[in-house]
């Protein structure tokens, strides 16, 4: 899949900030936990991920109901069962298959869940993410985990049981997986050095509406008492996602647009809104939008600054790209670290194709920008997620035509993007074939 982008609009007009990709898939795993319906309002459903999701759940027998129009969900998970599949049926391009399986193991006693896919944001299996701590976590509450040539086998028989996980690394995934399967436990988990982001949090609102009983002390531990089976049903909205809201307000700067963003999440986006400020951007904030134009900009253009991506509260790794486009718009040199993924830098090689001159240099956790610069149209490749977004606005901002190839991986992280981007002025075309 790739896109056609006539660029050098000027965007104006109003966007509304979608329910988070990294809540929405979480959250339905979550609902496969109960026999009884679950709803789920603000889905982002025109996400690629979610499609991939819905699609694996129905082939292991539940029924979903996805409406693109009120942005809802209904999850009717009874006949969920594990089942044997072909190796192309297990074959999903999503990160959270494991998150598939605490559904399972309640209903069948045994759980069958594709390798996880996803970004290849760095080295090592699973694109530097592997899931060797998923299986700590399936070990820790008595399953016993088998790797098949095509897919995970988790058996436990008689269900999970409570235990202790103490994850060796923080791990937002790690921490996802061990609230579904302990919250379907027999018994007591405890669950040390979790990582609780605004999306963990949403996952923790959504079980503790189904029944289950958590607790959070302090901000990395957590004790689960297992109901030793199946949740109740629930309905809550996805949280608003704080990555594209963060998106579209650098994107307004770089193109020296009028957008205002609506639904923004202030209460898990405020250090990364006050680094933007800092940066000389004066925000026009109400309670629940952000007004991006020109006169924004403080003193006419974007103050150099340096930064370190890391765990929220602050700038989370998936920001990391739309600071380093903000530095392209700075009058100096920027510098943006990443201790969290330090290998994430391959889009930035793609990203120059579409830059004017040599202003960016990358290493290993650390990436230079050197401005202001003048984005040029272009071809360039999709790395990952975030940093095919990045390559979407730079041939937006850019006069002339691009092409950015492998386009779905923005598709990935940003409901209705075309829809969205249309009603700002913007000229863009995905054709599904390859380039």
């Amino acid at each position: 899949m790739y896109a056609i982008i006539d660029g050098g609009v000027t965007p104006k007009g109003r966007v509304r900030v979608s329910g988070a990709k990294n809540s929405a898939t979480r959250l339905l795993s979550a609902a496969l936990l109960s026999d009884d319906v679950v709803e789920l309002s603000n889905f982002p459903t025109r996400l690629v991920d979610v499609s991939h999701k819905v699609k694996f759940c129905e082939r292991l027998g539940a029924d979903i109901t996805v409406n693109h129009e009120n942005e809802h969900v209904i999850v009717r998970a009874a006949a969920l069962q594990s089942k044997k599949l072909t190796r192309e049926e297990f074959d999903i391009p999503i990160r959270t298959t494991y998150l598939l399986a605490a559904g399972q193991v309640i209903r069948s006693g045994v759980a069958r869940v594709p390798y996880p896919g996803g970004c290849p944001i760095g080295g090592g299996s699973g694109g530097g993410r592997g899931y060797d701590l998923h299986v700590m976590v399936w070990e820790a509450l008595g399953g016993k985990v088998i790797e098949r040539d095509d897919h995970i086998e988790v058996a436990a028989p008689d269900g999970f049981v409570g235990g202790s996980i103490n994850f060796p690394i923080s791990t937002v995934g790690g921490t996802e997986n061990a609230l579904l399967c302990a919250s379907v436990a027999h018994g007591r988990t405890q669950i040390f050095n979790a990582y609780i982001t605004p999306e963990v949090e949403d996952l923790i609102a959504l079980l503790r509406r189904m029944g289950a009983d958590i607790a959070v002390f302090g901000t990395s531990h957590i004790v689960v008492e297992g109901r030793g089976g199946k949740l109740a049903g629930a309905r809550m909205p996805v949280m608003t996602d704080r990555i594209e809201a963060l998106t579209w307000v650098v994107y307004a700067i770089l193109a020296k647009g009028e957008i205002t963003i609506d639904h923004v999440p202030f209460s898990s986006m405020q250090v990364p809104l006050v680094h933007i400020e800092q940066a000389g951007v004066d925000l026009l904030k109400s309670s629940r939008s952000i007004h991006v134009t020109p006169d924004c900009l403080t003193s006419g253009i974007v103050q150099p600054f340096e930064l370190a991506c890391g765990a929220h509260p602050g700038i989370i790794s998936d920001m990391q790209a739309f600071y380093v486009m903000l530095g392209l718009a700075a009058s100096g040199t920027s510098r943006i670290f990443d201790y969290r993924y330090p290998e994430r830098i391959a889009f930035v090689h793609e990203l120059a194709k579409l830059v004017e001159g040599d202003h960016l240099q990358a290493e290993r956790g650390k990436i230079t920008v050197h401005g202001p610069a003048t984005f040029k149209s272009g071809v360039a490749d999709s790395t990952d997620l975030r940093g095919s977004m990045a390559a979407v606005i730079a041939a937006l901002c850019a006069p002339g035509q691009s092409k950015i190839l492998n386009v779905q991986m923005a598709l990935r992280g940003y409901n209705d993007l075309h829809g969205k981007l249309s009603k700002l002025g913007a000229r863009v075309s995905i054709f599904e074939e390859n380039a």
